[in-house]
């Protein structure tokens, strides 16, 4: 990495000009290279990690701008409904693409960091994944699966259910969702143990999917998992339902929500 290079450069010539100069004898200069280099990596992490914040938080303001834009449009047609909910959708999504495009330009201007800070590449790989998913450019997906890092259950939920979308075997979607849960805290496992008892319902795995929840429950008091463990439980698979997890659940495109149109009355006199 350029950073660490330009330290280690920095801290042998200072050290080895004390050296030179008799200030210090060779553990003294030894030292102070040392000391040089750390301090080098000090001032230029903090120098370059500011410039990657700025980087990402003007990514992030594109997507705030977006949904406040999307939000004021919603609430324009509660008083205007357009014509048919198929063209309310259809604009969202257009709107949402238009937005999400913006972002990944913004993603591509970090590159210009990834010799200087460690992962870098992989974090806008991250950024980039979760932008694609947003606009289901799933090719896009795919080509990041390896790139990125799935450290929280929000990546994680959405690596099973792609894994799920292409009909990937069971066996290897466990292991992504048994990897995700050992690091998880009380009540931060709702998501992947919503989404691995879905898909295992999907399939059909009605025994499966209830000792999942089970055992999820052991690490969450969450309404919706005791909910679809209770569905499970009296055999009434049809209650089975996710919508309790709210947005996120959503986002991962395994369910559309259901959006009831209100028209207005016209009222006569």
């Amino acid at each position: 990495m350029y950073s660490v290079l330009l330290s280690a450069v920095l801290g042998l010539a200072l050290g080895g000009s004390l050296w030179g100069l008799d200030a210090s004898g060779p553990v003294g200069g030894l030292l102070t290279a040392l000391a040089g280099f750390a301090a080098a990596q000090i001032a230029g992490g903090i120098f370059v990690q500011k410039k990657v914040k700025a980087g990402m938080e003007q990514v992030q303001q594109v997507l705030v701008e977006a949904k406040k834009a999307m939000e004021a449009k919603s609430r324009r047609w509660m008083t205007r409904p357009p014509d048919s909910v198929k063209s309310a959708q259809a604009e969202m999504a257009a709107d949402q693409r238009k937005y999400v495009l913006m972002a990944l330009e913004k993603t591509e201007a970090l590159h210009k960091f990834d010799r200087w800070v460690p992962m870098m590449r992989r974090q806008i790989a991250t950024a980039q994944f979760q932008l694609f998913w947003m606009i289901k450019e799933w090719r896009k997906v795919d080509d990041l699966m390896d790139k990125a890092l799935f450290l929280d259950p929000t990546m994680s939920a959405m690596r099973m259910a792609r894994m799920h979308m292409k009909g990937e075997p069971l066996e290897a979607i466990e292991k992504v969702y048994a990897k995700a849960v050992r690091r998880l805290r009380y009540n931060q496992n709702v998501l992947v143990a919503a989404t691995w008892s879905w898909i295992l319902v999907q399939k059909n795995e009605i025994d499966r999917a209830f000792k999942a929840l089970n055992e999820a429950l052991k690490n969450s008091d969450d309404a919706t998992l005791k909910a679809n463990r209770e569905a499970l439980a009296n055999n009434r698979v049809a209650h089975f339902n996710n919508s309790g997890v709210g947005e996120t659940w959503y986002a991962l495109g395994l369910e559309e929500p259901k959006i009831k149109m209100q028209r207005q009355r016209m009222q006569w006199r």
